[in-house]
This record gives structure tokens, sequence and C-alpha cells, in this order.
């Protein structure tokens, strides 16, 4: 379980644009469980997300994983975690430029010492699985906005992460690819992980593979549904 506890996030602490991004986040996140987070655009769905990945530390507040408090390890230990416990599925894809798809996907797992050969095979597979295999071999630079998405849902996945973190991966996707992101949402809740969707897209919250809908706005959570 993800436990957050009076979670707060300001930006600019103590200037003329300081901001508050979280407002007291009090939230638990079941394991192997579909949590969609809905709410506008700027409601605080990306910041909360950061946290609970441990891309970001609240500015007061507490962060539990399985009963450990993470919110104040040491960023090598954050590191860590989030290399072998978490995928990132970003709105912006943020591949690397004058690399290959094929080389972007298998980049997180490097350092992890898995064998090139079998590393290769599940990155093509994924890629096949996201109808971009084609494009293995091409420069990230080449590929249209839909296909930038896919490849960055491989890529997130390429670790067989516990928790699956996503932030509107279905902005970039037609209504087809949308349907099967949320089918390989459901095989990953079937094998037991645990994912955490930012979205306003009713074709992610409405799903019936979610558990929980988190309403947002303003920093604060507004509600909760099931």
């Amino acid at each position: 379980m993800i436990e957050l506890i009076n979670v707060k996030k300001v930006f600019n602490a103590g200037r003329p644009s300081e901001f508050t991004a979280l407002g007291g986040i009090s939230l638990n996140i079941e394991d192997r469980k579909v949590t969609v987070l809905k709410g506008p655009s700027g409601s605080g769905k990306t910041t909360l997300l950061c946290i609970i990945g441990c891309m970001s530390r609240p500015t007061a507040g507490r962060v539990r994983l399985d009963g450990r408090e993470i919110s104040g390890l040491p960023e090598r230990f954050l590191t860590d975690i989030r290399r072998k416990g978490f995928g990132f599925i970003f709105q912006v894809p943020n591949l690397i430029r004058g690399m290959s798809v094929l080389e972007n996907v298998m980049l997180p797992a490097y350092p992890l010492g898995e064998p090139h050969a079998r590393l290769k095979e599940r990155a093509i597979r994924g890629l096949n699985d996201f109808h971009v295999s084609t494009k293995a071999t091409s420069k990230v630079e080449w590929l249209s906005g839909g296909e930038a998405q896919r490849v960055a849902i491989v890529r997130a996945l390429i670790n067989d992460p516990d928790v699956i973190i996503a932030d509107e991966p279905t902005a970039h996707l037609d209504t087809h690819l949308s349907y099967l992101f949320m089918e390989i949402v459901e095989n990953f809740k079937k094998e037991g992980k645990t994912v955490i969707i930012a979205s306003h897209d009713p074709l992610v919250c409405e799903s019936r593979i979610v558990d929980s809908v988190i309403n947002m706005r303003d920093g604060r959570i507004e509600g909760e549904s099931s």
C-alpha cells in the first residue's frame, strides 16, 4: 500500500511567486488496484504523481511504501526504488533524440544488468503490442506524436514494475489505441500490479477496470468514488 499523510507541496516558498500545489493530501492507494486521479488542469494531479513515484519530495507530510517511510530517504535510495519499483508514463514522452526507438525502450533496463538478447526480445515484444515494432530502428525524432507516446509506454514497462504511474497516458492516442492501453492496464491488474493514472479522459475514468476515482481540485481531494 502507498500511504500519504498530510502531504503538502509548495513551490518558491517565501517568494512573491510562492504557490501551493498540494494543500494537505492524506490518501491510501491499495495494492493491485487501478486508481485514477481526476481533476482539471492545475488541480495537482501531476505533482501528486511525482511525489508518489519518488520523483519529488513533499514540502511537508509523509509518504509510506508498504509501511516504510520513504519521503526522507537519501536520493540514492529513492533512485533505486524508482528504477526497480515504478514505471512512469508521462504526457510528454521525453524520448532521447538521436537514439533509435529500440534503444530508448531498453535504456532504463541497462543498469539492472539483464542479458542484452533477452532484454531486446522483451523490448521488441512490447513494441509489437503497441503496433510500433516497425519503427524499432527509427530515430525517435521521426515519430508522430502518437507513436512517440506509445514508445514511451513500452519504455515505462520494460523493467516489469510493481507500480505503474501514468500521467494523461491517452492524451495523444486515438480511441482504438486508448482502449488497447486500458486492456493492457487490465492485464497488469490481473498480474497483481498497482496502477495509478492521472486523467480527465472519460474513457479512462469511467472504465470498468478502475477501482477508485480520486477527485482533485486546487491541490486538495474533493471526494472519492469506486
